[in-house]
């Protein structure tokens, strides 16, 4: 069941004022934020921080300091229509993810009709072509794809409809996106792990971040590896592995036959959740035996100990980015601005200095 989101104060206000503007209810200038935050009864702080939020939406325009704001010529209804966007997700498990079913609020907060697609890419085995009978197949003004592999973002932004990659691999195509830039905080978290003795790091991440090539925080992590003198050899810091939980727990599997690893650093949380069932299950200790980073974080490692060492950024920029496209694509103008978001790593727990390797060897 996917999480019911509250609005904060400025969200709700921002809400009712988008849709009052759409209305025509404000045109030309906007009365000031003490006045509105007066007639709504709210603090002018709230009030001020809904007015950014639609000043950054294009809705409202600056006319420069402690003058009023005026509202955009193009953000009434007459100017600007509703659109039905479908949404293609990753696998059927994302529709639940707060992120996804955010990404759907924002957009329907915007005014228009957001609905997730039946087939996900996973069930269309990530062939272009099952995904392009899809999108023919779809009544849809506009499309967001999300974390799509590289060649799929590639084909959406080579069509007429417009489409918003949600994270994903989208650097460098011409095509709206969003989403986190994990690279300095890869680069980090490879960092400590070397200031606390590692050497045979491990990154499991889904092919798609590895094919056709690495991706930029796969290839930052190697590269932190090579700086140090290491050999990085993608054959073992970044191996290759089927997609699918038996493909998976067979690449654990081989990985600690020989030169088990002392720190993994994995790409999802389920990967992660897996990955320590698969330690668990042989009495490998974390960060005793082998220390791990999630490059994602998630709600319930709030209520983990050790806590959980991840990578952390803040999802509200990414919904207002998407939210800003929708009404920039409403209002007939073209948007394929690539927007990313700060990522920080944050150290939990679940790292520490280095194992002894031998004795992990041997138990395995």
């Amino acid at each position: 069941m996917s999480k019911l989101r509250i609005l904060s104060i400025p969200e709700q206000i921002a809400a009712h004022l988008r849709r009052q503007i759409a209305d025509g209810r404000w045109h030309g200038e906007m009365p000031g934020r003490n006045e509105l935050a007066k007639h709504y009864e709210v603090g002018n702080t709230s009030m001020e921080q809904a007015l950014q939020q639609l000043e950054t939406e294009g809705l409202l325009v600056s006319q420069g300091w402690g003058r009023v704001r005026r509202v955009a010529q193009t953000a009434v209804s007459s100017s600007r229509r509703q659109l039905r966007i479908a949404v293609l997700v990753y696998e059927k498990r994302t529709l639940f993810e707060g992120v996804f079913s955010d990404a759907q609020h924002a957009l329907r907060e915007a005014g228009h009709d957001a609905f997730f697609c039946r087939s996900t890419l996973m069930d269309l085995g990530m062939d272009l072509e099952r995904v392009a009978k899809l999108v023919s197949k779809t009544q849809a003004d506009a499309w967001v794809v999300c974390s799509a592999p590289r060649e799929i973002t590639k084909w959406f932004a080579a069509q007429s409809v417009p489409s918003f990659a949600l994270y994903g691999r989208f650097r460098k195509i011409a095509i709206a996106s969003a989403g986190p830039d994990k690279t300095p905080a890869t680069v980090a978290a490879t960092q400590r792990l070397l200031d606390y003795g590692h050497r045979n790091i491990v990154m499991l991440v889904r092919p798609d971040r590895r094919l056709p090539s690495p991706g930029a925080k796969e290839q930052a992590f190697l590269a932190t590896l090579a700086g140090h003198g290491l050999k990085a050899s993608q054959h073992y810091h970044l191996p290759e592995w089927m997609d699918g939980m038996k493909h998976f727990q067979a690449r654990l599997g081989s990985l600690f036959q020989v030169t088990p690893p002392t720190a993994l650093i994995i790409d999802e949380l389920k990967l992660y959740l897996a990955t320590q069932q698969f330690l668990a299950g042989r009495k490998l200790q974390v960060p005793g035996d082998v220390s791990l980073v999630c490059m994602e974080a998630d709600d319930a490692f709030d209520w983990c100990q050790p806590s959980v060492a991840r990578v952390h950024w803040d999802r509200v920029p990414v919904m207002r980015r998407l939210a800003s496209w929708a009404n920039n694509i409403a209002r007939g103008k073209r948007d394929i601005r690539e927007t990313l978001t700060k990522a920080e790593f944050i150290e939990g727990g679940t790292i520490g200095p280095v194992a002894n390797h031998e004795r992990i060897g041997r138990e395995m």
